[in-house]
């Protein structure tokens, strides 16, 4: 196994327990990308039946495999905790690292928490909770004072974890599977008790019988159930080794598969600017060059993808193309935290029988041309389609139409944009802080009535 750091320092005896003294809080945000819904796993829910087919409680499976999630920003290869300095920098030993890490879960840090992860890695989830945490408190879902290096509700202890360093698999020279095989982990779930607003958890948790749900698994008898241990990825960047979620959700994903890491990957190859990135992925699609897409993919925060990516073009075969060819596609750029929004200001397409369309941007408004006629539509004429498409006015309720008006006249206003990142000279799309930003542009558009409105509604 790929110890971090000189003369095997780092390195624990095979079957030694480590046993961490306290428990943690990482309550994490409720947006971005979340690894346990991904399309590897999916989380199992109900009773299960007494007797089930081989191999035994398969479906359990699940919850463990989501528990990674929590796990690696607690372990890292040969049972030791990872965790970078509040400077963004690995740690300089082990034990700095445990010190750094307890001091984020003593505090509740979920930054602190998430900046265990590799560098580039933990910015995809860190760099955005600041704005998230300040748009809730505007709607008046969190309390005033709630504070993002202090959020609690989920609890999260482990016991007597132990790893099989000899069985660790080395892919490459910069990712080491380890593979836990011993101990527990108790999570303890309580609502109540992250700073929701009064109104808002009043809303939320009316009805509930149990606010405070406690589940506890016994690794030793997942692996003799499933007869595999859990693996944890973990990637050396810059001489310092971290635990990564990616690449947990892609070593499973391969499992699954039963498909084995790559020998090589897909090398980026970034776009002159930020415009022609989005402009050269949006034809990759058309054209289902998934090669392409993958080359445009950030090299850093995706490098997962890169790594994995002869393991897709495998899978996904000789994909049909869309079809199309984009003649025009013009972006604004404004700066955002950890990249550039390239918002879409206007699109030209040609069909494969040369039929064309575009959509421009012109304010809150956006004006579509195809077969020679031209169609203008603005956030305030949306409510009262909705519901002339409905058959008869008046259908939807009035905080229904009253959400709308806000989602639609802010989403129209801020128009619809993707991030980019420019790494050495090239400019990439960035997939999962896209997909950050647009929870944040629905965040934005609301306004606080329009929460209490549904509250109301849901009563």
């Amino acid at each position: 196994m790929t110890y971090p750091g000189p003369e095997g320092q780092w390195q624990s005896q095979q079957g030694q327990p480590y046993q961490p003294q306290q428990g943690y809080q990482p309550q994490q945000p409720q947006y971005g990308y979340d690894p346990a819904q991904s399309g590897y796993y999916q989380q199992p829910s109900g009773a299960y039946p007494v007797q089930q087919p081989e191999p035994p409680r398969r479906s359990r499976k699940g919850l463990v495999i989501g528990l990674v999630v929590a796990l690696v920003v607690l372990l890292g290869g040969g049972g030791t905790w990872f965790a970078l300095s509040q400077s963004g920098g690995g740690a300089d030993t082990p034990r700095e690292a445990a010190m750094n890490l307890a001091t984020s879960i003593g505090n509740g840090d979920v930054v602190g928490m998430l900046s265990t992860l590799a560098p580039a890695e933990a910015a995809l989830f860190t760099d955005p909770v600041e704005e998230a945490v300040a748009e809730l408190k505007r709607l008046q879902i969190l309390q005033p004072n709630a504070d993002p290096k202090a959020l609690s509700g989920v609890q999260i202890k482990t016991e007597n974890l132990t790893f099989d360093d000899a069985a660790a698999q080395q892919v490459n020279d910069h990712l080491t599977i380890t593979k836990l095989t011993g101990g527990t982990i108790t999570i303890n779930a309580d609502l109540t008790k992250v700073p929701f607003a009064k109104d808002f958890l009043d809303a939320t948790m009316r009805g509930r019988q149990e606010q405070n749900q406690t589940e506890t698994i016994d690794i030793a008898e997942h692996v003799r159930e499933t007869g595999e241990p859990i693996r944890i990825a973990t990637v050396q960047v810059d001489g310092s080794w971290y635990p990564s979620m990616l690449y947990t959700i892609a070593d499973y994903g391969l499992l699954e598969e039963k498909k084995p890491w790559p020998a090589q990957g897909i090398p980026a190859n970034g776009a002159a600017s930020s415009n022609d990135a989005v402009k050269e992925l949006a034809q990759a699609v058309l054209d289902a060059d998934i090669r392409r897409v993958i080359e445009l993919l950030p090299p850093d925060e995706m490098a997962v993808l890169h790594d994995v990516g002869p393991a897709i073009l495998e899978e996904a075969g000789r994909a049909e193309p869309i079809g199309g060819k984009i003649l025009d596609l013009t972006t604004t750029s404004s700066s955002v935290s950890g990249g550039t929004r390239a918002t879409l200001a206007s699109l030209e397409v040609e069909s494969p029988d040369g039929d064309r369309f575009s959509i421009r941007k012109d304010g809150d408004c956006y004006s579509a041309t195809a077969q020679g006629r031209t169609e203008r539509i603005c956030a305030d004429q949306l409510p009262a389609l909705f519901e002339q498409n409905a058959g008869r006015r008046g259908i939807l309720p009035p905080e229904v139409v009253q959400v709308v008006q806000s989602l639609a006249t802010g989403v129209f206003k801020q128009g619809i944009g993707v991030i980019t990142t420019e790494v050495e000279g090239k400019h990439y799309v960035s997939p999962i802080r896209s997909l950050t930003e647009q929870g944040m542009t629905v965040l934005r558009s609301l306004k606080p009535e329009d929460i209490k409105a549904l509250m109301n509604l849901a009563r």
